[in-house]
C-alpha cells in the first residue's frame, strides 16, 4: 500500500498509451464506399468483386431525377440515370485511389456515347464524389489515366447524389443460376453473361486501349 501513490500515474500513464493505440488501429476501421458508372453494371460489379479488399458491389441507379426508377426507365431515357455500381471496400486493404486506377482502366474512358455495345446516355461512365477531397483524389487519378493514354478522357467527376439499387434480378447477375430466355433458348444466367460480354467485345475494346494494364480483361 505503501506505494499506490507512485502507481497511480503510472498506470494513468499505461492506460493513456493503451488508448492511444487502440485509436491508431482504428482509425480507418470500416468501411468505405466509391460509386462508379461504367457502362453495363453487370461488368462493372463482376471485376469489382473480385477486387482483394472489396465486401461488394450492388448495381443501381444514380444521377437523374425520376425518383426509384426502373431499369426500363433508365435505360429507354429521360431519367438523367446512369447504370452505376456502388462498392464497399476496406480502405485498410485496398484504397480510394487504387479503386480508381483500376476503374479508369476497365472502361473506355475516351468514349462520350456509352461503352461498347450499349449506346445512349445511361451507359456513359462517371465518377461520384461525395467532397472535396474525393473529387481532388478522383481528378489526379483521371490526370494520371489520362496522361497514360494519351488520349482525352471525358469521364466526368460528378457530385454524388441518391443512388437508387437495381432490382433484385441485377444484382450479381454475372454469377446467378436462375434460367433466362435467350436466343439460343434457356440457359443460366452466369452463362448468358459470359456470352453478353463476349458479345459486347468489352474486353477487347479495353484491352486495345490499356494493354497489360486493363486489369480485368477476360472477365
Amino acid at each position: 500500500m505503501t506505494y499506490s501513490g507512485n502507481l497511480k500515474p503510472i498506470v494513468l500513464l499505461v492506460l493513456i498509451t493503451v488508448a492511444l493505440c487502440l485509436r491508431a488501429n482504428t482509425s480507418h476501421a470500416g468501411t468505405s464506399t466509391l460509386t462508379v458508372a461504367g457502362g453495363c453494371f453487370w461488368c462493372v460489379e463482376a471485376d469489382f468483386e473480385k477486387v482483394g479488399g472489396v465486401s461488394g458491389a450492388v448495381s443501381g441507379y444514380i444521377g437523374g431525377q425520376t425518383i426509384n426508377p426502373t431499369y426500363k426507365q433508365v435505360t429507354r431515357g429521360g431519367t438523367g440515370h446512369f447504370e452505376a455500381v456502388q462498392i464497399t471496400f476496406d480502405p485498410d486493404i485496398v484504397s480510394r485511389e487504387k479503386l480508381l486506377q483500376l476503374f479508369f482502366r476497365s472502361v473506355d474512358p475516351t468514349d462520350a456515347g456509352g461503352q461498347f455495345c450499349d449506346r445512349g446516355d445511361s451507359y456513359r461512365t462517371a465518377v461520384f464524389v461525395s467532397d472535396k477531397q474525393e473529387r481532388n483524389l478522383a481528378e489526379t487519378v483521371k490526370a494520371q489515366a489520362q496522361n497514360q493514354l494519351g488520349q482525352p478522357i471525358v469521364t466526368p467527376i460528378l457530385p454524388y447524389g441518391t443512388f437508387y439499387p437495381a432490382e433484385k434480378y441485377h444484382q450479381d447477375y454475372y454469377k446467378g443460376k436462375k434460367l433466362v430466355v435467350t436466343r439460343f433458348g434457356p440457359i443460366r444466367q452466369s452463362k448468358a453473361y459470359k456470352r453478353y460480354r463476349k458479345a459486347c467485345e468489352r474486353d477487347i475494346r479495353v484491352k486495345q486501349l490499356w494493354g497489360d494494364d486493363a486489369p480485368f480483361a477476360g472477365g
